[in-house]
């Protein structure tokens, strides 16, 4: 490991707190002076560090960079986030993702980019990912549960999403079924699960989870129509969220929320947050247009509805989208 990296790993583990340049040489034992070259080479890479003098170094709170030693001083995981892998630039986190999944990267490995040039949305729609403005990871699990349960994988992340977003920046994060979050009733995130079902067709080989967050205000990236409906964290609640911070935090509860996914404990979490229930809605149902009433979500995270002729329906993710409140 050469200065630069046992730098990084030594500002990163001291977590926001100033190190002296004396301590810091004698820690990596090199000169103060090869030690201020290692953190303009930093710099030169796109870290924000503080330098004041008689305090020190340390990584600025004002960092954007995304970094895998950033991101791991932060993991109590103990697979999620173990293979970390970043792009400045990508076509799609969750195609990347597919590829090494279908050539055996582990359980746990997140793929995350600094902007996607084709981010994948539900129903082959665009996931606008501005440079720099968001979190657009994708992590790849290999399940030991059934099919079934697979099926609940959106809505358990959803959760942990909300979880980590809420514990960061103390704001109320809802959900919009089956895999926005929202906040003051826009979207903040998208999330789209891919799964790779195993040769007898009983069981999920690999699923990959993208997840994308609109973390920093980006209006200018966004058509109006996007405008209209969507948000970021910092613009709804002023606070600017960290990100390698908040992709540790996700995959915290991440691991977590699917460790219990067979329990259907978040089920009750996951009805609580959820803001179709009580509204009349619209629902594209294997491509008709109907207006049903949402009466809730049951136990396998599928949309309960009544119909106009007073039938009951329970709708899965895959036979109903593009459900909105009528007002």
């Amino acid at each position: 490991m050469n200065v630069k990296e046992t730098l990084l790993d030594t500002l990163a583990e001291a977590d926001g707190k100033y190190i002296s340049g004396a301590m810091l040489a004698e820690k990596i034992g090199v000169s103060r002076n090869a030690v201020w070259k290692a953190v303009k080479s930093l710099e030169t890479e796109g870290y924000s560090i503080d330098a004041v003098t008689s305090k020190g170094y340390r990584i600025s709170a004002e960092n954007n960079r995304l970094s895998e030693k950033l991101i791991k001083v932060s993991l109590k995981t103990k697979s999620f986030g173990n293979n970390i892998i970043i792009f400045d630039e990508i076509d799609s986190t969750n195609n990347y993702a597919k590829e090494i999944a279908s050539s055996g990267a582990c359980n746990g490995t997140v793929v995350i980019a600094d902007t996607q040039i084709s981010g994948k949305g539900r129903l082959g729609r665009n996931f606008v990912s501005p440079l720099g403005k968001g979190l657009y990871m994708t992590v790849i699990v290999r399940p030991d549960f059934d099919i079934q349960t697979a099926s609940m994988i959106t809505t358990a992340t959803a959760c942990a999403v909300a979880n980590a977003i809420e514990k960061l920046c103390n704001y109320d994060v809802n959900i919009k079924w089956v895999n926005d979050l929202y906040m003051n009733g826009k979207k903040i995130c998208g999330i789209l699960t891919e799964a790779s079902l195993g040769m007898e067709m009983k069981a999920i080989d690999y699923a990959v989870i993208g997840i994308g967050i609109n973390v920093y205000s980006s209006e200018g990236s966004f058509s109006r129509e996007l405008r209209a409906s969507a948000t970021s964290i910092e613009k709804e609640t002023g606070f600017k969220v960290n990100r390698n911070k908040l992709c540790a935090e996700i995959l915290n509860t991440l691991e977590e929320y699917l460790s219990e996914i067979e329990t259907r404990n978040f089920i009750n979490e996951y009805r609580n947050r959820e803001i179709l229930t009580g509204n009349t809605i619209t629902a594209n149902i294997n491509g008709n247009t109907v207006i049903a009433f949402a009466e809730g979500i049951d136990d396998n995270t599928n949309l309960v509805v009544k119909l106009p002729d007073g039938t009951i329906r329970h709708l899965s993710s895959g036979e109903a989208n593009l459900c909105r409140v009528v007002k």
